[in-house]
């Protein structure tokens, strides 16, 4: 299939790995971009409160300057990351160390050191270190405490009012207040959503890592099948010619009973060739050289005739209910998946198995129901996963996983639940887009 070979292409270049990896990166500078606008909001209403309000002289020119430039650095960032949807660790590191360089000058414009505020320093280490590589955390570790260092040596004081003052009337001590509740506020905000990306990128790759035993599994359980197809066909053609000997031989040409059992025989075993055809079909892709054109309603007409006419169902109901026909190119391989659905219900159900097959927008849903003892909820959990039954018998639990894994492939789902009435219903949905006949191969459709 496909679908395995791209999965197993990602899983095993670097490089695509790193790609997901970037993807999250792109959610985390996009939180980055949103942190950068709270504090340019932060520092004016600071720089407002300080120099407007409480008459403390400040540079405010030189201050507006380098908020400018971090204002144009943001909106840049903004376009930028709104194009381009990878960020690696070097962009990250970039971005925060632009982030260091704003901080330290609007510290060395206000205070230094002795600005309560200094302690936002704090908040680009541990943002650091949840976003970027080691060495990148222990470069951002190393720059910001040459900042500081470089502060304590150059800046002069800030000139601030009752700064001796203890307790709640120092502006230091309320500087430092507030200061501590930003810093805690953002990091809860910003590190749970930070870490809320990361999970969904871990979270992502074991997915993939996951489908890909599966369908690799699905890639043995092929090759094992065709090979065993082949093995078949010569008993299964050795024992066509002895039914056919056996049918001329006058014991049993005078003999209608045994006749009519020879025919029977004949029947089925011609039943096995064809399976053992469709095994060799279908082998390859699940839209390979195996696909017959055909429209919806012949395709799902000539399948249910077939089953019921080759399976010992008593009550057979097929419902179509698709008004427009479609042209469309329908294989082995997923008449097989429609034909599992219709063999597990049969097991469940030996008295009673119904196909409904509707149009919603642009999918096809096919819609197996039956009356019999339904789902237990661990294989309700587990839907799709290879031996995931509860029937006592070596191989049970394929189908189902077949089916998922068809029709995931096709971009499709499958689900499942119990009536209430009694019974199981297992509910096959694929794209049209995915079976559908291009256009300009529409008079080539088989009726």
């Amino acid at each position: 299939m496909s679908g395995t070979t791209d999965i197993f292409a990602v899983l095993k270049d670097p490089a695509a790995v790193t790609a997901l990896g970037q993807a999250a990166g792109h959610q985390n500078m996009q939180q980055l971009i949103q942190l950068r606008w709270i504090a340019v909001v932060g520092q004016i209403s600071t720089i407002a409160i300080i120099a407007w309000g409480l008459g403390i002289q400040l540079p405010v020119a030189y201050m507006l300057e380098v908020l400018a430039c971090l204002i144009a650095f943001n909106v840049a960032s903004q376009l930028r990351w709104h194009e381009k949807w990878t960020v690696t660790n070097g962009e990250l590191f970039l971005s925060m160390l632009v982030d260091v360089a704003s901080l330290t000058a609007q510290l060395y414009l206000s205070g230094g050191t002795s600005n309560p505020f200094v302690f936002l320093y704090l908040l680009q280490v541990i943002l650091s270190a949840v976003l970027l590589e080691a060495w990148s955390t222990w470069t951002i570790v190393a720059i910001t405490s040459g900042c500081l260092a470089g502060l304590a040596l150059v800046s002069k004081p800030l000139a601030l009012p009752l700064f001796h003052e203890r307790g709640y009337f120092s502006l230091y001590i309320q500087g430092m207040l507030i200061c501590f509740a930003i810093n805690a506020s953002l990091l809860v905000v910003f590190i749970t959503r930070i870490m809320t990306n990361l999970r969904a990128r871990d979270s992502k790759l074991a997915e993939m890592r996951q489908r890909a035993v599966e369908e690799e599994h699905i890639v043995r359980m092929g090759l094992l099948a065709s090979g065993a197809a082949h093995e078949l066909g010569t008993p299964l053609a050795t024992m066509a010619v002895i039914l056919g000997d056996w049918k001329r031989m006058p014991a049993f040409k005078n003999d209608p009973d045994m006749l009519e059992e020879l025919q029977e025989m004949q029947t089925q075993l011609a039943r096995c060739k064809s399976i053992v055809s469709g095994i060799l079909l279908s082998a390859g892709e699940a839209r390979g050289e195996s696909s017959t054109r055909t429209t919806i309603n012949t395709f799902l007409g000539d399948l249910a005739d077939e089953w019921r006419n080759s399976r010992p169902v008593q009550t057979f109901e097929f419902e179509n209910h698709l008004v427009h026909d479609v042209p469309v190119a329908f294989d082995s391989t997923l008449k097989q998946t429609i034909c599992n659905l219709l063999d597990n219900a049969l097991e469940a159900s030996p008295h009673f198995v119904r196909l409904e097959a509707t149009r919603e927008g642009e999918s096809l849903k096919l819609l197996v129901t039956d009356r019999g003892p339904g789902f237990q909820a661990a294989v309700l959990e587990q839907l799709g996963k290879p031996y995931n039954s509860t029937k006592e018998k070596p191989g049970r639990g394929l189908g189902l996983f077949l089916v998922v894994n068809v029709a995931r492939t096709l971009g499709g789902t499958v689900d499942a639940s119990n009536l209430v009435q009694g019974g199981a219903a297992v509910l096959l949905t694929l794209p049209l887009a995915a079976i559908a006949v291009p256009d300009n191969s529409a008079d080539e459709v088989k009726e």
